[in-house]
């Protein structure tokens, strides 16, 4: 709510144009501990067996929730416009493992 006591607080964002390019990711892994979420972004080619990490974000458990919120809410308009977004179907899905330099991670 804006008031005089409480004006509205404006932040500017600044993008680089790499950055503004973007990533595609069409597989996205999430972990959490108690003190935060990790959103591994990766790319999944057809036909191989692997799949890159091409970004990872690491949120509090709150900047998690409020990014769950927005997508929410912006899922929301979208499918309000452009209809519903169907599911993913999970029935093929390969097990998933985290490789490292050193070793496997089953996740």
């Amino acid at each position: 709510m804006k008031t005089e006591d409480n004006p509205a607080k404006r932040i500017e964002i600044n993008i680089n144009e790499k950055t503004a390019q973007g990533i595609y990711a069409n597989l996205q892994i999430v972990t959490h501990s108690p003190t935060e979420f990790v959103l591994d972004f990766c790319q999944l080619l057809p036909g191989l067996p692997k799949a890159n990490v091409v970004s990872r974000l690491i949120l509090s458990p709150q900047h998690a929730k409020a990014l769950m919120k927005t997508l929410a809410a912006n899922i929301g308009r979208y499918e309000q416009h452009f209809g519903e977004i169907k599911d993913i179907q999970d029935a093929h899905q390969p097990q998933i493992h985290f490789e490292s330099e050193n070793k496997k991670m089953p996740n």
